[in-house]
């Protein structure tokens, strides 16, 4: 995003910069576009960033009060974060025990859509297939996630709740609940990335579409049935080549380009072109734009930013990283205000894995447990969610190195998602197979 662009959205946003604090001002944000909503428009969109590779989340959220922040230094050493530089947050709930967090120096956006209560974070979750405390961990009395510590296994158990089978996805099972409320189906569950298995359910399967001019790929055949719905083929081009800009994008006639949507061409939100994750989320902007075209009420989105894996090169790598991070999420967010949807909107993140508290040179390992971001209109936000982790080595939930025992499960983090988007209480085992271990079923940070 260029200086000119950033600096705009901050004066958009109105906020005062004082002794390191983004205050918000007391003012609605884009209130006119929010009312220019169609009244009682029942769309909504879940959009999930997936930070590929292991976010280090005690560079993502440090702790800045006196005592825990010097804990956080001594452990990390090298790789730890000026204080001075870090974006204080000032919660609606002040945390127990004196905790304060602030964010990345980077996450300048995000910083101010907290305080906005357009965003709240959720402390070390992770996966978990019921309740574990450190000495069933240790003893292995308890089912355990599959391949703790490990990318590949770590990431189909982010994107499955840990269950028994990677066949399918939390994503998908919402998709299977909620794919009748959409005309065509295949619209459902969208991503801008390879097929994953989040998006994947009973029912449904994951559309991709790049963000090179809107294309749908994926065996888009004559006489195909997609994504589980009968037909698809013919009802997707009867419904693009009512234009006249529609194309098919080649001869085997397994892409087709979006561009016959026309009221999808144009949105005023700078997304920058250098970033790749802007680029994917523009995309899933002009899709939410079109979505009465589509004849779609609900929506599950995949986009990734890869690169999380920081075992070397920490600060400058992570630094980066926060920049793109904040840049996407932030150009998003304004989209969604200026389509009048950031109430039916929620973007969230998940990770395989948080990383070690303990420095391994100018890197960290591989964690378990992390924080999160949830962002959209309605987002309880400017607060934490989740139990807080005691900052330091050998703490209560330290299984090694500084890596953290998650308090909060998957299960809990889709179940509350789900809720929000329409699945009833009934089906929320079908979404999160491990729920019923659970007491807290609902972590409070979606508005009803």
């Amino acid at each position: 995003m260029n200086e000119l662009s950033r600096r705009a959205f901050l004066q958009r946003l109105s906020y005062l910069a004082g002794a390191g604090v983004v205050a918000p001002m007391a003012m609605g944000l884009s209130a006119n576009k929010a009312r220019a909503a169609t009244a009682g428009s029942d769309y909504k969109a879940l959009v999930c960033v997936l930070l590929d590779g292991g976010n280090d989340q005690a560079n993502t959220l440090i702790p800045i009060d006196t005592s825990s922040y010097a804990t956080y230094h001594k452990i990390r050493q090298d790789i730890a974060l000026d204080r001075s530089n870090v974006l204080p947050l000032i919660p609606t709930t002040q945390l127990a025990g004196g905790l304060k967090w602030g964010f990345n120096p980077n996450l300048k956006r995000l910083n101010s859509l907290f305080h906005l209560k357009k965003l709240a974070v959720l402390q070390n979750v992770g996966s978990l297939v019921q309740p574990t405390s450190m000495d069933q961990y240790k003893n292995r009395s308890v089912a355990l996630p599959r391949g703790l510590f490990a990318h590949y296994n770590q990431k189909q158990n982010w994107q499955s709740t840990a269950s028994d089978s990677f066949r399918e996805g939390w994503g998908g099972r919402i998709g299977d609940a909620i794919i009748k409320q959409n005309s065509h189906g295949a619209f459902s569950c969208i991503s801008t990335d390879d097929d994953n298995v989040f998006l994947t359910g009973e029912k449904t399967n994951p559309l991709k579409v790049t963000s090179d001019g809107l294309k749908i790929t994926g065996g888009i055949e004559e006489g195909s049935s997609v994504s589980g719905t009968t037909n698809f083929s013919e009802a997707l081009r009867s419904l693009f080549t009512s234009s006249d800009d529609s194309t098919v994008a080649n001869s085997t006639n397994e892409s087709m380009m979006l561009s016959a949507i026309q009221d999808a061409k144009n949105i005023s939100t700078e997304f920058s072109a250098e970033n790749t994750l802007a680029q994917q989320l523009k995309t899933v902007a002009s899709l939410i734009k079109a979505r009465d075209k589509l004849g779609a009420k609900r929506q599950i989105f995949f986009v990734k930013l890869k690169g999380f894996d920081t075992h070397n090169d920490l600060l400058g790598r992570h630094d980066t990283l926060m920049r793109l991070l904040d840049d996407a999420l932030g150009s998003f967010y304004e989209a969604t205000e200026e389509l009048g949807v950031s109430q039916n909107v929620t973007t969230f993140t998940m990770s395989e894995f948080g990383r070690t508290l303990n420095s391994y040179g100018n890197g960290s390992e591989h964690g378990w447990g992390s924080h999160h971001f949830i962002m959209g209109g309605a987002v309880k936000g400017r607060d934490f969610y989740g139990q807080a982790p005691e900052i330091g080595l050998n703490t209560a939930i330290d299984v090694g190195e500084g890596a953290w025992l998650p308090t909060t499960s998957i299960d809990q983090y889709s179940a509350t998602l789900a809720k929000w988007f329409g699945v009833s209480d009934n089906n929320l085992t079908m979404v999160a197979p491990n729920l019923h271990k659970f007491n807290n079923q609902d972590l409070g940070f979606m508005s009803s």
